[in-house]
C-alpha cells in the first residue's frame, strides 16, 4: 500500500466507527436529515481547530460550502430532544469503560452582552473579579482512563427566573426555574437512580463551596446512593446513641475518637509518598431530613490532616463504611480527572463556543460536545486526518427542522 492511500484508509475506518456510534447514540433523532446534520456537527467539533462555530465548520473541506446555515438550524431551531441522547451516551460509557464514580463540575462560560440564555454577572471566586458569564453544571462518569461528560444543566439567576419576556425569547421551559447548584446535582441523582440499566456506583463530590451541602447530602441519602463527599469542617453530623450534634472538625479533634491510617500517593515525580489519614472510630448520621426514610444509615468521617503545614485539614463524609480507607480515598481521584476533562472540553471540543441565545440551542450544542468527547476517547478514534483526504459527509438535502 502506498503512503498516499493511508489517509484515505484512515478516513474510511473513522467513517465506519462514526456511523456505528451515530446509529446508536442519535437514534432518538427521528428524522434522517437530523441524523445527517448530527454527523456533520460531530465531525466539525472533532476536526476543526480553533473556535467551533457553524461558519468555521462549513469552511473546511469536511462540509459542503453552504452548510453553515444547516448546522446553525440543527443546533438552534431543530426540535430534537437532548435528554434521550445523553442517556444513551451514559449507557455507552457504562457498558464500555467500567466507570467507578459519578461526579459533577461547574463550568463558567464568559459572555459579552446580556442576551445569551442564562447570562449574568457573578463573582469569580478564583480571581476575585466579577465576570459576565453563563454558569453550567456538568455530570460526568469517571473511569480509569477518562472522565466522560454525559449531562449538562444551566444555572439561572433570579433575573432569568422572573423576567417572562427574556424567558420567552430564549425559549426557556416553564419548569426550568431559578435553583442553586445543589438542586441541579440532586436532579442528576434522581435521574440516574431511575435508570435501572446504570449500575449503582458512588457519587464523589466536592461540597466545600456548596450553599446547601447538608441539603445535598440529605437528598443523596433519600435516594440511598453511596457517596464520598468533601465537606467543610463546620459540616454538622449526629453521633452517639444519645444523639449529639457535632461538626466534623470538632468530631476529629478528640484523639481517642479517630483511627490512624496511612495511604500511598504518587508525587509529581512518580514517587510513592506516605500520607496519613484519620478515620472516625464509629459512624455518624446525617441531621435534619430523615435519610432513606428512617435516618438510621451510618456514615464515616475521614480527615486528611496537614501536620505542621500551612493548609487546613480536609474532611470527607462517606457511606462506604465497609471499604478500606485506601479504597475510599482512591475514588477521590475523580475530582482531578474531571478538572482535566473540563480543560480538554474547553481547548478541543468547543464547550465555550455556543454563540446562540436559546435554551434548546445551548443544550443541543453541549450535548454535541459531550458526544464528540465520548466518541473521540471511547472509540479510540485517531487524531484528525488531513482534511483534504477525508471523505465529506453526505450533504443533507435541506436545513434541519
Amino acid at each position: 500500500m502506498s503512503s498516499s492511500k493511508v489517509p484515505v484508509s484512515a478516513a474510511a475506518d473513522e467513517g465506519t466507527r462514526m456511523q456505528t456510534f451515530l446509529e446508536e447514540i442519535f437514534r432518538p433523532l427521528y428524522r434522517a436529515e437530523q441524523r445527517r446534520w448530527a454527523r456533520a456537527y460531530l465531525r466539525g467539533l472533532i476536526h476543526v481547530s480553533g473556535k467551533k462555530t457553524p461558519r468555521r465548520m462549513a469552511r473546511t473541506e469536511l462540509l459542503p460550502a453552504a452548510a453553515a446555515h444547516g448546522l446553525h438550524q440543527f443546533i438552534n431551531a431543530s426540535p430534537w430532544e437532548w435528554e434521550p441522547v445523553r442517556r444513551r451516551l451514559a449507557l455507552r460509557v457504562a457498558a464500555s469503560a467500567a466507570p467507578y464514580a459519578w461526579t459533577v463540575a461547574e463550568l463558567i462560560i464568559p459572555k459579552r452582552g446580556e442576551h445569551s440564555v442564562g447570562v449574568h454577572r457573578r463573582l469569580d471566586t478564583a480571581t476575585g473579579r466579577t465576570v459576565n458569564c453563563q454558569r453550567a453544571v456538568g455530570l460526568f462518569l469517571a473511569t480509569d482512563s477518562h472522565c466522560f461528560p454525559v449531562g449538562w444543566s444551566l444555572v439561572l439567576d433570579d433575573a432569568w427566573g422572573r423576567d417572562r419576556q427574556r424567558r420567552l425569547r430564549a425559549r426557556i421551559p416553564e419548569a426550568e426555574t431559578t435553583r442553586p447548584v445543589g438542586a441541579h446535582v440532586l436532579d442528576y441523582a434522581a435521574d440516574v437512580a431511575a435508570q435501572p440499566r446504570l449500575h449503582p456506583i458512588p457519587w464523589v463530590l466536592d461540597l466545600t463551596r456548596s450553599d446547601d451541602a447538608g441539603g445535598v447530602l440529605a437528598g443523596l441519602a433519600r435516594h440511598r446512593l453511596d457517596i464520598v463527599c468533601e465537606v467543610e469542617p463546620g459540616q454538622v453530623v449526629i453521633t452517639g446513641r444519645t444523639p449529639t450534634v457535632m461538626t466534623v472538625g470538632g468530631l476529629m479533634e478528640a484523639r481517642h475518637a479517630r483511627e490512624p491510617h496511612v495511604i500511598a500517593r504518587q508525587t509529581a515525580e512518580g514517587r510513592s509518598k506516605a500520607v496519613p489519614i484519620h478515620a472516625y472510630a464509629g459512624t455518624v448520621r446525617l441531621p435534619g431530613r430523615r435519610a432513606g426514610g428512617d435516618g438510621s444509615r451510618g456514615y464515616r468521617v475521614l480527615e486528611l490532616p496537614d501536620p505542621g503545614g500551612p493548609a487546613a485539614a480536609r474532611y470527607w463524609i462517606t457511606s462506604l463504611t465497609d471499604r478500606r480507607v485506601e479504597e475510599v480515598m482512591a475514588l477521590v481521584r475523580s475530582r482531578a480527572a474531571v478538572r482535566s476533562t473540563v480543560a480538554t472540553l474547553q481547548e478541543r471540543f468547543g464547550v465555550l463556543d455556543f454563540a446562540g441565545r436559546s435554551f434548546p440551542g445551548w443544550h443541543h450544542h453541549m450535548t454535541m460536545t459531550s458526544a464528540a468527547y465520548v466518541y473521540q476517547h471511547l472509540y479510540g478514534a485517531p487524531g484528525p486526518v488531513p482534511l483534504s483526504a477525508a471523505a465529506p459527509p453526505a450533504a443533507p438535502a435541506e436545513a434541519a427542522s
